[in-house]
């Protein structure tokens, strides 16, 4: 990584980059594996997340332009890069964009509530 892409996160804030960013973005908190420049580094939150892109908690360092992969529940994994890095926060922009909403679709596909979660009703 060269240092000078490489931007310290006590910089910037998120409210720096607020103006340059375009499309809606649904707030949500969601949990992700995480992998930069092809490293598995873990699970990190989402905090919002766009057709083409998303904020989420990292505090690793990390460069500009780095390439990411995040795994997005209900869209699956999706290649971007860093666009930004502040605050144990980072933005990445995806190289393609996705369906945002597939991402809050209900994980469980029961039509029926099972037996053991049904209340118990008695005649009197």
């Amino acid at each position: 990584m060269d240092q000078q892409s490489y931007i310290p996160a006590t910089t910037l804030s998120a409210d720096d980059f607020a103006g340059k960013r375009s499309g809606a973005r649904d707030s949500l908190l969601l949990t992700a594996q995480f992998r930069v420049d092809g490293e598995d580094v873990g699970t990190v939150r989402v905090r919002n997340l766009s057709a083409g892109g998303l904020m989420a908690e990292y505090t690793g360092p990390v460069g500009l332009r780095t390439p990411v992969e995040i795994e997005v529940r209900g869209v699956g994994w999706v290649k971007g890069k860093i666009a930004w890095a502040a605050e144990g926060r980072v933005g990445v922009a995806f190289d393609n964009e996705i369906d945002p909403k597939l991402a809050r679709k209900p994980v469980g596909g029961g039509t029926q509530t099972p037996a053991y979660v049904k209340p118990i009703f008695t005649r009197r």
